[in-house]
């Protein structure tokens, strides 16, 4: 009899993954981000198309109080409260511009505008590119859903 038992080796499992497994997984990871992103980027669109709408609408009533109290309205920004700076901030994503109405002048009617800033993200929406409001109180835009914008 041996005093000496004999050394048995349990059998090792591979916990790891396969090259497969893990080329299957970044395959649907990427075909999820496909998928996900152009509505993620649309929808970061249609939130700072807010920004455009406050800023004419601030500007509208800004404008109405001047005209009571004037008795005119006017293209310069600055006479509203807007600085040079303020248009020129770089957390800006709209910039307006203020001009007399088609069919009048400054003293009776304005059109603003409000256009994406040229290195801002939302100069790629194409769906809405420019907002508009005029002393009558029109909402137009551009862009190819541009009945949706406002």
């Amino acid at each position: 009899m041996s005093i000496y038992k004999p050394i048995v080796l349990k059998e090792c499992k591979n916990t790891g993954f396969t090259l497969i497994e893990l080329i299957m997984v970044m395959a649907i990871v990427g075909v999820i981000l496909s998928i996900a992103l152009p509505s993620y980027k649309q929808s970061l669109y249609k939130a700072r198309r807010a920004e455009a709408k406050i800023l004419l609408l601030d500007i509208a009533t800004r404008q109405e109080q001047l005209m009571l109290d004037t008795s005119t309205y006017t293209t310069n920004l600055a006479k509203l409260g807007y600085s040079h700076e303020e248009r020129t901030a770089d957390d800006l994503i709209y910039v307006a511009t203020l001009n007399p109405c088609a069919s009048g002048t400054i003293e009776t009617c304005y059109l603003i505008t409000a256009i994406p800033k040229e290195n801002s993200e939302q100069v790629n929406d194409k769906n809405c590119t420019s907002f508009s409001l005029d002393s009558f109180g029109e909402k137009t835009a551009t862009g190819s859903t541009k009945h949706e914008c406002w």
